[in-house]
């Protein structure tokens, strides 16, 4: 590898085991700009943050970009907010949060679930306009086929809304390869229904493998790159710590 960004969850206003803590942040950023200076010559190194948009509770992606000077943003969706109760859907983690949150939180109406996190996702996209848009279809991992099926007409449909979202902020698309090699799903996030729409569309795209740990670096890397050559995709960007150029594949 020639480069790596680190994109450590943002803090949230609540407890919870996966994002940093507020009164770490400074500390995080601290390191890794340390690390940049370290093996400046040897490896790029690029400070950001996957950014949780929750309406009403998250802050501004603008915000933490300008405070902590982050190189991009990655914008995602964990926890969906039912718009009338404000109770969150957790759709990552143990497959239980999923089906509780589902039942408890949607009534078991699985389409106005998967509706309410497409709707939050858009409007993340489109109010905080993320460097790059992450696992944007990750609301089908805990899915497994049980409750829709991702051929069903209106949620292809979904699918294509966000993407026009997307193609209209100038974000750009993450191929995350992590659902297929944790075995948490059967396809890339996004899937080939969506990865064909966004080539239609002239969308750039990204690999990333998500990784929690440094074996899994580059983990699905050189299948997912057979994969959007199926597709037709010829590129693919990559940050070179100013702007993000296209890469032959």
């Amino acid at each position: 590898m020639t480069a790596i960004g680190f994109s450590s969850h943002s803090p949230l206003p609540y407890d919870n085991g996966y994002s940093i803590k507020e009164n770490k942040l400074d500390d995080y950023c601290k390191e890794i700009r340390q690390l940049k200076e370290k093996y400046k010559g040897r490896i790029n190194i690029f400070l950001a943050l996957e950014i949780d948009y929750i309406p009403g509770i998250s802050d501004n992606f603008k915000s933490f970009k300008d405070r902590l000077s982050l190189d991009y943003t990655i914008g995602a969706i964990h926890l969906v907010k039912n718009r009338k109760t404000g109770e969150l859907w957790f759709i990552d983690g143990p497959e239980i949060n999923y089906t509780i949150g589902l039942t408890r939180i949607f009534n078991d109406d699985i389409k106005l679930a998967v509706q309410t996190y497409f709707s939050q996702l858009n409007e993340m996209i489109l109010t905080q306009k993320p460097t790059i848009v992450g696992h944007f279809d990750k609301v089908k991992m805990n899915n497994k086929g049980r409750f829709f099926a991702e051929s069903e007409i209106w949620y292809e449909n979904l699918v294509k809304e966000t993407i026009t979202c997307i193609k209209k902020a100038g974000s750009i698309v993450e191929v995350n390869t992590r659902g297929i090699y944790k075995k948490r799903s059967d396809s890339l996030y996004p899937g080939i229904f969506a990865l064909k729409e966004i080539y239609k569309m002239n969308i750039p795209v990204t690999i990333s493998s998500d990784a929690h740990q440094p074996e899994e670096l580059t983990s699905y890397f050189p299948e997912t790159i057979s994969i959007l050559k199926d597709i037709g995709f010829k590129e693919v960007v990559q940050f070179d710590g100013k702007d993000w150029n296209s890469e032959r594949i």
